[in-house]
């Protein structure tokens, strides 16, 4: 394992120098390879492992998403089968579908589990949850994790890019004596750029606070807050989108991503600077209430349930559907489709 120094804690990590590819295609060259689910992971894990050169499956019901795995090289009775043959076929069971569908399926799944198999997850929910879900692997089976830190689209451009995305991984049951061996050897084959050791309930607290924080929820609250306050105040909505997503998005975000907060500092005007160390302290103490709150409704299990619940009745994605829609009718995203167009690469669109 690597060290690295994270903010002055030096952690162990795993790269492609210490695991390397040759090594995962040894570690699981018995192995074949299930991935069920084709939506918003599999995709991506599902084909940079076979562009690795794995025995990869695919389990989907029939439809749209089907269709899809499909039209991405995956052959029905080949390479392509129903949820419950692949999970049959498989030796390494990689639960990719979502956390409603996970619990939905569990049934249908567990009695294919058999001595000797991998369960595999790319999110802690359903395990860390589990007398919520009602998700109990026997224990004669390895239960194992890799969490990409960003979609799958992501996961899959990046490794067509020759890059890697990072993830974390976990060991929740090793009935083998070989389960974190299997663990970075899946990782590497997924295309982690490098792999950080957590725990299942670790991964499905931090990812369940991110996304309702800083990743999702918050930034698009801080967004909204910002524009209807200006628009209140008389501006137009171009320049309120412009002043508050355009030229974060745009200009600030690719030099905070490139080089950190201090550089995204440097390179802006010192009256920008001195604002905003002024007011960062402010939004900070007015923000940690609602990220401790955030925190413990995650922890306790509330948003979990929250989500079990919303996500398991058959209508559910009407109503996710109708709510985005009702996001992307606000004037704040209306004003956004009109300013993207004007953007350089789009004045020929």
């Amino acid at each position: 394992m690597a060290e690295m120094n994270f903010g002055g804690v030096v952690e162990n990590v795993v790269t492609s120098k210490e695991f390397s590819l040759e090594k995962a295609r040894e570690v699981l060259k018995n192995e074949t390879i299930a991935v069920i689910g084709y939506g918003i992971q599999g995709p991506g894990q599902s084909c940079n492992l076979r562009d690795n050169g794995f025995n990869v499956i695919v389990g989907q019901r029939q439809g749209k998403t089907f269709e899809k795995a499909k039209a991405d090289g995956w052959v029905p009775g080949k390479t392509l089968f129903s949820i419950e043959e692949a999970v049959e076929k498989g030796t390494i069971i990689c639960m990719l579908l979502s956390d409603a569908g996970q619990i939905d399926q569990w049934p249908k799944i567990k009695k294919y589990l058999t001595p000797g198999k991998t369960l595999y997850y790319s999110h802690g929910f359903a395990i860390n949850w589990q007398d919520r879900t009602g998700v109990v692997p026997p224990k004669d089976i390895d239960v194992i994790m890799v969490a990409p830190k960003g979609s799958g689209t992501s996961l899959r451009t990046m490794f067509q890019e020759g890059r890697g995305l990072n993830c974390s991984y976990a060991v929740y049951q090793d009935a083998s004596g070989k389960a974190k061996e299997k663990t970075l050897a899946m990782g590497i084959g997924i295309g982690s750029g490098y792999l950080f050791e957590t725990t299942f309930q670790r991964e499905a607290t931090s990812d369940l606070t991110g996304e309702r924080g800083s990743l999702m929820g918050a930034i698009e609250g801080l967004l909204e807050a910002q524009y209807n306050v200006l628009r209140r105040h008389g501006h137009t909505p171009s320049e309120a989108f412009n002043e508050t997503v355009e030229e974060l998005t745009q200009s600030l975000m690719p030099l905070f991503g490139a080089k950190g907060m201090d550089w995204m500092y440097a390179n802006c005007s010192t009256t920008a600077q001195r604002g905003a160390l002024d007011w960062a302290p402010r939004f900070r103490e007015a923000i940690t209430p609602v990220m401790e709150w955030l925190y413990l409704s995650v922890k306790t299990g509330e948003e979990a349930q929250i989500s079990i619940d919303s996500n398991s009745k058959p209508d559910y994605r009407e109503k996710l559907n109708a709510e985005l829609k009702a996001m992307h009718d606000m004037e704040m995203w209306r004003a956004g489709e009109t300013v993207r167009k004007l953007r350089p690469e789009n004045e020929n669109n």
